[in-house]
C-alpha cells in the first residue's frame, strides 16, 4: 500500500520523537534551535499537503482514514496554526529548559488533529480526538509556576473527559444500532432502514454526539471551560486551542453528524438552529463586559463557533462551504489575535517583571505608538472578526450567510430569515468591544515609550495578516476549495 499521501502526519510523528531525543542531547541553551526544527518541519508538511491530494479520495487502514479534499483543507487548517504558533513559541519560550517537551507535544496534538480530519471509522475519531487532547491538556498547564496555568489545566482536562466520555457513549449506541464502527457503512445502514422503530435510538445517540462535539467545539452550553482554560494557559497554547483544537470538533461533526445521521437531519437542523443562536448571542453579549483580553477573545471565539455551526442548520453544499470557509478564516485571525496578546505580555513584564494581568485593557493603551506592528496586526484581526471586508471573516460570514438566506426563501423554510437577522444582528453587535479595544490603542495616550518587538512574534502576526487579508482580496481559489470539500459530504 502507497502511505505517501500520510507523509505529513508520519513526518511530524518522527520529528516529535526526534525533538524529545535531541533535548536528551543537547545542552539548554541549544534547545532554542528545536523551535526552528519544528517550523521547518511544519512548512514541509503545509507545501506537501498543498500540493497533493485536494482532489479524489484514498483510504487507509481498511477504510479507517480517507484522503480527500475536506481531510486536506482541515489539515491545512491544523498546520497553518500550528506553524504561527510554533514560530511565535521561539521567543514565547525561549531558554525555556522544557522546549523539546513542548514542541513535542505541539506536533502530536497537530498529527491528533490531522488524525481526526480524516478519520472515517469512529474509533480512528475517537484515538485522534484523544491524542490531540492529551496533547494540549499538558500544554495548557506548561507554565507550571503559573497557578493560572494549572487551574487552566485542570479545567480543560476535566472537561474534556466529560466530553470524551459522552462522545464514546454516543458512539456505542450507533455501534448497537448499526453494528459497525465505518462511518460509510453506517450511512447505508440509515439510509436502508431509515431508522424506523429504532429512531428513538437514533435521536438519543444524536443528543450525547452533539453533546461531545459541542464541548470540542465551545458551543453554549457546552462552552464553560472556553474562557478559564484561554485566559489561564499561555498565550501561544491559547491561540492553538482557539484556532486550531476547536476545528478539530467542526470537521468531525462534518464527517459524523452530516453523513452519519442523515436520517434524522430534521432533528439536527432545529438543534443546531437554537445552538447556533444561543451561543453567538451569549458569546458576544458576555464579551462585551470582558477586561481581560484574552477572556474576551475567548467569549468572542465562542460566538464564532456560533456561527459557524449555521453550517449545520441547512446542510446544503453552499453552507458547508461558508462553514469551511469561516473556520479558516477563523483559525489566522484567532491565531493572530492571541499572538498580538502574548506581544502585549512580553511589553508588560518589560516594564514590571512582576506584573500581573498582562492582558488588561488598561495595557493596551497607547499600543499604537509602543508597539506598531502589533497594534496594526490586532487591528486587522479584530475587523475581519467582526466580518469588515476585504477579509477573510468577511468571505465566510458572506458565503455563509447567503447561503441560509437563499434556503430561507422557501416557504417551508422561511423561518431560516430570522435566524440569518440573528447572526447579522449578532456580527454587529461584536463590533462594539473589538471597536473599544481598537480605541484605546490608538486614541488613549501610552503608557510608556516604545518597544522593539521580537522578530518571531512580528513574523507569526504578520503571516496571519497576509493570509487574512489575502483570502479576503482574492477568495475564488479559497471558495472553489471549501466547496470541493463540502462536495466529499454528498449535500
Amino acid at each position: 500500500m502507497n502511505f505517501t499521501l500520510l507523509a505529513p502526519e508520519i513526518l511530524l510523528t518522527v520529528l516529535a520523537f526526534v525533538i524529545i531525543l535531541m533535548g536528551l542531547l543537547v545542552s539548554n541553551k541549544s534547545k532554542n534551535m528545536l523551535g526552528y526544527l519544528s517550523a521547518a518541519g511544519l512548512v514541509a508538511c503545509f507545501v506537501y499537503v498543498l500540493g497533493n491530494g485536494m482532489t479524489g479520495k484514498t483510504s487507509y487502514f481498511y477504510d479507517s482514514l480517507v484522503v480527500d479534499p475536506l481531510s486536506q483543507v482541515f489539515k491545512l487548517i491544523f498546520i497553518i496554526v500550528s506553524l504561527i504558533v510554533v514560530i511565535a513559541s521561539i521567543e514565547y519560550f525561549k531558554n525555556n529548559r522544557n522546549q523539546d517537551e513542548y514542541y513535542a507535544l505541539l506536533l502530536l496534538s497537530t498529527v491528533g488533529m490531522m488524525v481526526v480530519a480524516s478519520a472515517n471509522d469512529l474509533i480512528s475519531l475517537f484515538v485522534g480526538f484523544e491524542l490531540a487532547s492529551m496533547s494540549t491538556y499538558v500544554l495548557a498547564g506548561f507554565e507550571k509556576k503559573n497557578p493560572a496555568s494549572l487551574e487552566a489545566a485542570l479545567k480543560y482536562f476535566i472537561i474534556g473527559s466529560l466530553s470524551s466520555a459522552l462522545m464514546l457513549f454516543g458512539m456505542s449506541l450507533v455501534y448497537g444500532m448499526t453494528g459497525s464502527t465505518n462511518i460509510p457503512a453506517i450511512i447505508e445502514y440509515f439510509n436502508v432502514t431509515h431508522l424506523s422503530a429504532q429512531s428513538s435510538l437514533g435521536i438519543l445517540a444524536m443528543v450525547f454526539l452533539v453533546a461531545g462535539f459541542g464541548f470540542k467545539m465551545a458551543i453554549v452550553p457546552f462552552h464553560m471551560w472556553a474562557p478559564d482554560t484561554y485566559e489561564g494557559s499561555p498565550s501561544v497554547v491559547s491561540a492553538l486551542l482557539a484556532a486550531g483544537s476547536k476545528k478539530m470538533g467542526f470537521v468531525a461533526a462534518f464527517r459524523v453528524l452530516i453523513l452519519a445521521l442523515v436520517a434524522i437531519k430534521v432533528d439536527i437542523q432545529y438543534t443546531f438552529a437554537i445552538l447556533a443562536i444561543l451561543t453567538m448571542t451569549y458569546g458576544n453579549i458576555v464579551a462585551i463586559s470582558q477586561r481581560s483580553i484574552k477572556r474576551m477573545l475567548a467569549y468572542s471565539s465562542i460566538a464564532q463557533a456560533g456561527y459557524i455551526s449555521l453550517a449545520f442548520v441547512v446542510m446544503t453544499q453552499m453552507s458547508v462551504a461558508g462553514g469551511i470557509l469561516l473556520a479558516l478564516g477563523h483559525a489566522l485571525m484567532k491565531a493572530g489575535a492571541f499572538i498580538a496578546v502574548a506581544v502585549v505580555g512580553y511589553m508588560v513584564l518589560n516594564d514590571n517583571k512582576n506584573a500581573k494581568n498582562s492582558d488588561d485593557l488598561g495595557n493596551f493603551a497607547g499600543l499604537g505608538k509602543r508597539a506598531p506592528i502589533t497594534a496594526f496586526s490586532l487591528f486587522i484581526f479584530f475587523l475581519a472578526l467582526a466580518g469588515i471586508p476585504p477579509s477573510a471573516g468577511f468571505i465566510g460570514k458572506f458565503v455563509l450567510f447567503y447561503s441560509i438566506t437563499v434556503e430561507a426563501l422557501t416557504p417551508a423554510t422561511s423561518w431560516l430569515l430570522i435566524v440569518v437577522i440573528i447572526a447579522i444582528l449578532n456580527s454587529a453587535l461584536s463590533i462594539y468591544y473589538y471597536a473599544r479595544v481598537i480605541r484605546y490603542m490608538y486614541v488613549l495616550p501610552p503608557n510608556g515609550e516604545k518597544i522593539k518587538e521580537p522578530a518571531p512574534y512580528v513574523v507569526a502576526m504578520l503571516l496571519a495578516v497576509i493570509g487574512t487579508i489575502g483570502i479576503g482580496l482574492y477568495p475564488e481559489p479559497f471558495v472553489q476549495m471549501a466547496i470541493n470539500a463540502a462536495h466529499v459530504l454528498g449535500v
